[in-house]
């Protein structure tokens, strides 16, 4: 059974930060891109991060370079994938989704992606 399970989502105040983590399993994620996706009330859903599947390769949306940090865990059967998110801001504010690629590299289109998790909510407020 395949489940991405996304946690560490919370309300924080502007320039505070927050560390989403997700844990993969059910399927050998250790050989899969993987990123995270957000979507606002009323927006669609857009790339944040995404990394490739040993971790050598990253990708980031420009309203969070420098600021945001995509990472992950292979070490064990459950993959983990991280996103650490400083500096937040209040249009960070939105369901944060990560998703699974059955491939190696990453993209940074959702309709890339394969798996995804059920979300969690970030609130940054001003």
């Amino acid at each position: 059974q395949v489940q991405l399970v996304e946690s560490g989502g919370g309300l924080v105040q502007a320039g505070g930060s927050l560390r989403l983590s997700c844990a993969a399993s059910g399927r050998t994620f250790s050989n899969y891109a993987m990123g995270w996706f957000r979507q606002a009330p009323g927006k669609e859903r857009e790339f944040v991060a995404a990394i490739s599947w040993n971790g050598g390769s990253t990708d980031y949306a420009d309203s969070v370079k420098g600021r945001f940090t995509i990472s992950r865990d292979n070490a064990k059967n459950t993959v983990y994938l991280y996103l650490q998110m400083n500096s937040l801001k209040p249009e960070d504010t939105a369901v944060y989704y990560c998703a699974a690629r059955s491939r190696g590299y990453y993209s940074v289109l959702w309709g890339g992606y394969d798996y995804w998790g059920q979300g969690t909510q970030v609130t940054v407020s001003s």
